[in-house]
């Protein structure tokens, strides 16, 4: 899933196979201990399939992982020829993989780029994605008489127009009918940002409002897909009074947008407008991955530049963010110099990063699952794919503009200075993290692959702040988009984080909790946000409704 700033696939992305395949050749008694290792493996393999072909079953020399649904099929087994042809191709992956990551005399960055772009020639080339080698595709044209490959060749050229293998119908869902659909209104729009006050729920709210500062790589209601999912409906539903930031999709006349105006005109306004529509001192922030690093950000300069007396922010809560980047995850492979200086003068051509190009490049991360899953039930099994909100706002892209983009990724990606003292300045404040002393909620996602939670919790060890720090199962969406469900789907972890905590340690000691951190987190967050107090409407006479939400910048393409 896609809510991460970073680029399209990295500059001279072959040269880090060259280079393995260099090293290797430098180091010939390794490489003739992996090529014999191979040998055995294959000699396994013809017995194995020996063993088939006489119609003795035999266990998978090379199963499967239990996450592959390539093979689950049982043609995959049962066919002889087929299951033979799975193995070999499962070997030869396991062992190239294996020997890009342990390539001698390359660093361990280098490794990981080699061993990242051969997996995806590799999932490319498996044989569920052709049809001659594909037993299901084959028996279901057969079954149809042909039905399922006219299908298919129309989804084909549907993807070819739209320009890119499409998960979920585009037209399936309709932004403010079917999904952003709780009641609002804008009260407030400059050139970066619409500031929607949604209308309460209940006849009493808590004194002291809940802003909401989402990414601006995505539309905001990710949020507020439906009623049952809407994180938005839930916390109006608990009693409190909640803002949201609408983030521009920025164009080419928007260029020259900074970070420092992401942080003045976007975050520092939209807590100054929740603050005066309410009347209260300060406000509860929620920052959510680049929202919540953005919001980190502020917190640091807001204690510096407001000081301790007059900080409008009470507390804050993050979902998902890196503030430490020194091991971002998956998306390292696309992070060093050439790649983002390529980046940058592409953008400054262009005056933006195009949001189709990031998703793209996000796909890649997960290929088989987000790109070949698709390629193979809709282009081979004539499948159309079912709807998915979460799919849907997915494909809902949004632009970065160039120089926010390029400094972005420069100053923490590249020379991640955030964690230093004093190291990076924004709109004229010095930042550090370790000023920040209001309590922190944390949520990190167990299987989070754009922002692994080991490094999430490095927020605690930086902060001076009170933290709770809560570990979600599932992943970047779907471990914060968690509404509570009967019976359980999933389950989580919490308790307070300490700065000399290590990650590992912390979860040791920490027991699971089945269904959602939602109810916590309302516990955690009630007793700080003030009495209840009459509930106030979406727009006020100081703050007119600019239009209905989800309002209008979530409607630009």
């Amino acid at each position: 899933m896609k809510t991460h700033p970073i680029a399209p696939p990295a500059a001279g992305t072959g040269s880090k196979l060259v280079d393995a395949q260099l090293a290797w050749l430098a180091h010939p008694g390794e490489l003739s201990a992996r090529m014999t290792a191979m040998a055995a493996e294959l000699l396994r393999l013809q017995y194995h399939a020996g063993w088939q072909m006489l119609g003795v079953p035999q266990p998978d020399p090379v199963p499967a992982k239990a996450e592959d649904e390539r093979f689950a099929d049982p043609a995959w087994t049962q066919s002889p020829a087929f299951d033979a042809l799975k193995e070999w191709y499962l070997a030869w992956t396991r062992h190239s993989e294996d020997m890009l990551y342990a390539t001698p005399g390359l660093v361990d960055k280098d490794r990981r780029q080699a061993a990242f772009w051969a997996r995806q020639w590799l999932n490319a080339v498996a044989p569920t994605n052709f049809l001659w080698t594909n037993p299901v595709a084959l028996k279901r044209a057969l079954d149809t008489g042909g039905h399922s490959l006219e299908r298919g060749f129309r989804r084909f050229l549907g993807d070819v127009a739209a320009g890119s293998v499409q998960m979920t119908d585009p037209d399936g869902f309709k932004v403010g009918e079917t999904v952003a659909t709780t009641a609002g209104a804008v009260v407030f729009r400059n050139r970066l940002l619409e500031v929607i006050h949604y209308a309460p729920t209940q006849p009493k709210v808590r004194a002291e409002p809940v802003v909401l500062v989402v990414p601006w790589i995505n539309k905001f209601y990710i949020l507020d897909l439906n009623p049952r999912k809407s994180l938005v409906k839930y916390l109006l539903d608990q009693g409190f009074d909640v803002f949201i930031t609408s983030w521009r999709n920025p164009d080419a006349s928007l260029a020259d947008l900074a970070f420092d105006d992401y942080l003045t005109e976007g975050i520092d306004t939209i807590v100054d407008v929740a603050r005066r529509f309410t009347g209260a001192a300060r406000v509860h922030a929620v920052g959510y991955c680049i929202g919540g690093t953005a919001l980190a950000m502020y917190m640091a300069w807001a204690n510096r530049h407001y000081g301790a007396r007059d900080m409008p922010v009470a507390d804050w809560t993050l979902f998902n963010t890196l503030v430490d980047f020194s091991k971002p995850g998956d998306i390292e492979v696309f992070v060093d110099e050439a790649s983002v200086n390529k980046l940058c003068d592409d953008m400054q051509q262009r005056g933006f990063l195009d949001g189709a190009s990031m998703a793209s490049t996000f796909r890649l991360l997960r290929s088989n699952s987000l790109i070949w899953h698709y390629v193979v039930h809709g282009w081979l099994y004539g499948e159309t794919p079912p709807p998915s909100d979460v799919l849907f706002w997915n494909m809902d892209a949004t632009r970065m503009p160039a120089t926010m983009h390029g400094w972005y990724l420069r100053e923490l990606y590249l020379h991640n200075k955030l964690v230093g003292h004093d190291a990076l300045t924004v709109a004229g404040e010095p930042l550090d993290l370790a000023a920040i002393r209001q309590p922190l909620y944390a949520v990190a996602a167990e299987d989070d692959h754009i922002t692994p939670w080991q490094q999430t919790f490095r927020v605690a060890n930086l902060v001076h702040g009170d933290t709770r720090f809560v570990l979600s199962s599932s992943g970047h969406i779907l471990g914060i988009v968690n509404p509570p469900v009967e019976p359980p789907k999933r389950r989580y972890w919490v308790a307070p984080a300490q700065r000399r905590d290590d990650p590992l340690r912390w979860r040791e000691r920490t027991q699971a909790n089945p269904g959602t951190w939602w109810g916590d987190w309302v516990a955690w967050l009630t007793p700080k946000a003030g009495p209840l107090v009459a509930a106030r409407p979406a727009a006020s006479v100081e703050f007119p409704q600019l239009a209905a939400a989800p309002g209008t910048y979530v409607h630009a393409h």
